[in-house]
């Protein structure tokens, strides 16, 4: 360019007096607007949208700063830089300032969320593993401690830019904060609105110290491995079952399956014990009237009937001074490796005089981890 387009371009640039930011993009943040060797020229005119602040920077060091409105650049109205200019009676010519617009509106549904699982100490589970997402919403509340401490010179200071930032200071005080709550770990989950509200408050000031007000802090979900959610969920169970009734339950499905199990030895023992104890309610129930039916007269042919199948013997136990059974020698077996009853649980058979502990039953010694001998003669 020759020196004469040169003059027409600064002469062009000095005829411009109307200073405004029409931002088009969603993500800028701050923009330095644009001058001829950022000349203003004297009674310029300034036009401040909503949404935006006009801040005033004279070599590096923060002057005026402008709400919306529109504004005639005099010495009036820039008291700050009239000062470090050192207008005492006004100003006439053009005067060097940068002008940054920065965009003070709502920015909503940012992202954030924890790059590494977070390891916290459980009473019950020892130390676990959960990470955590969400989104939150921020605005620029001091234009000046921004452009002075965040964007510096760079001319067009994006959202993308900042968030990087506010990411990392996010998780920082986020892992914090859920370390000093000490919560138990499946209430994280169940309160994410107080904990949200918690992490806001904590964060809020860290924010201003750079002139950002944070808005809104929500956490949308906290996960932990599938491992330990399966845990949680039968801790969560077991912690709300009735032992005793859970017991009851169990017997009664084992005595139910082996019923249906018509094939087998239990089946047909069970099946015998069944009748074995339907028959004696319903002799009580006739006041002990049955009789016995008379034996036949005649002498059966040798092998013509099968020998009786032997009876199994069946067995009733007690917990928590409440009676149960008919069970098989096999059931009971699984009552006792189920700890549901233990050697000192009474047990009574048909042809006991009264009930009697486990460990005194002579057949049921073997669960006790083998036979236990008689007493040596004389002890």
């Amino acid at each position: 360019m020759d020196i004469f387009g040169k003059i027409k371009e600064k002469l062009s640039n000095e005829f411009i007096d109307i200073i405004e930011w029409l931002d088009y993009t969603d993500d800028t943040i701050a923009y330095r607007f644009e001058r001829y060797q950022n000349e203003i020229k004297n009674g310029a005119k300034l036009i401040v949208r909503e949404g935006q602040t006009a801040v005033f920077i004279n070599e590096g060091q923060l002057a005026d700063v402008f709400t919306p409105g529109t504004y005639d650049l005099t010495t009036q109205n820039l008291p700050i830089l009239s000062t470090l200019k050192g207008w005492k009676y006004g100003f006439n010519s053009p005067f060097k300032a940068e002008v940054y617009f920065v965009n003070t509106h709502l920015f909503t549904d940012e992202k954030w969320g924890t790059k590494s699982p977070i390891t916290l100490s459980d009473d019950r589970f020892g130390l676990v593993e959960i990470r955590a997402f969400g989104t939150y919403a921020y605005k620029i509340s001091d234009a000046g401690k921004f452009i002075k401490d965040i964007v510096g010179t760079d001319s067009n200071f994006t959202n993308f830019e900042i968030n990087e930032h506010l990411k990392s200071l996010i998780a920082t005080r986020f892992t914090d904060t859920v370390g000093k709550a000490n919560l138990p770990i499946e209430l994280y989950a169940a309160n994410t609105t107080e904990l949200s509200d918690t992490c806001r408050e904590v964060m809020a000031p860290e924010f201003q110290t750079v002139g950002i007000s944070l808005e809104k802090f929500y956490i949308e979900n906290v996960s932990m491995p599938e491992e330990l959610k399966k845990e949680i969920f039968e801790y969560s169970r077991i912690d709300k079952l009735d032992l005793d009734k859970l017991a009851k339950f169990k017997a009664a499905k084992a005595i139910e399956a082996a019923a249906q199990n018509e094939g087998g030895t239990a089946g047909a023992g069970m099946g015998m014990g069944m009748g074995f104890v339907l028959a004696q309610q319903m002799g009580n129930l006739m006041g002990g009237a049955t009789q016995a039916a008379p034996q036949a007269t005649g002498q059966p042919t040798a092998g013509a009937i099968p020998p009786p199948m032997p009876a199994q013997t069946l067995y009733y136990y007690a917990t928590n001074s409440t009676q149960h059974g008919p069970v098989t020698f096999e059931q009971l077996q699984s009552l006792f490796a189920s700890r549901t009853v233990n050697r000192d649980s009474l047990i009574w058979k048909q042809g006991m005089a009264a009930w009697t502990a486990l460990k005194d039953v002579e057949e049921l010694k073997s669960f006790l981890g083998g036979n236990t001998p008689p007493p040596l003669p004389g002890q």
